[in-house]
């Protein structure tokens, strides 16, 4: 497998699920702003939606969506726990984080990195991401993870878009219960070495 990255995106949380996993995989960096690869390809030829990740299985199939390829990459490695089986509840609960990730706590981070945007802007949207942290922290103050005590795939995704925070002067420590998962997850082995790879 081969994962189309660029340093500290979102692709991050596939990195760290394929370390977590330890399935053989190929880091290929992108440029985003160029949309080449590392050595020159057109990276819209790989991934036409122009953003990473992307996921090329061997049998050249290419899977984009973040949430869509750290699924696909736990069920590969059901044993390892990192998303409940297919047809559980615990699995549609999952796929409700998932989603909760990628359009309130993504979204709301990753719009903060339009310059274009006034300030004052920002601010309104600052105040609507707070609100949805109110969510996490209620979960994670009575629990390690957003699935309970087991660490999923959720997760992974979660800490990479939380570590945007800094970038627009949002302090995690005003939320205990999310600077502590910040903390746990990190320490994670496969977040350590997901890190150290992609800014060596």
């Amino acid at each position: 497998m081969k994962l189309y990255f660029s340093p500290n995106a979102c692709s991050l949380a596939s990195h760290i699920a394929l370390r977590e996993l330890a399935l053989p995989f190929e880091l290929i960096r992108v440029d985003n702003q160029k949309k080449l690869t590392a050595d020159g390809d057109d990276f819209l030829q790989i991934n036409p939606k122009g953003y990473v990740a992307a996921l090329q299985l061997d049998n050249g199939e290419v899977l984009t969506e973040g949430a869509a390829i750290l699924q696909y990459l736990a069920d590969r490695v059901p044993a390892a726990g990192l998303a409940p089986a297919n047809g559980s509840w615990e699995r549609v609960r999952l796929q409700e984080w998932l989603n909760y990730v990628s359009s309130e706590i993504h979204g709301g981070l990753g719009v903060l990195f339009k310059d274009a945007i006034p300030d004052e802007v920002k601010a309104l949207f600052k105040a609507t991401l707070f609100k949805r942290f109110a969510i996490l922290v209620q979960t994670l103050e009575r629990q390690d993870y957003l699935l309970g005590a087991q660490y999923s795939v959720a997760d992974a995704y979660l800490f990479v878009v939380l570590r945007w925070a800094g970038l627009f002067d949002i302090d995690l420590q005003q939320w205990p219960a999310l600077a502590k998962f910040q903390q746990r997850v990190g320490e994670r082995p496969a977040v350590i070495a997901a890190l150290a790879a992609e800014n060596p």
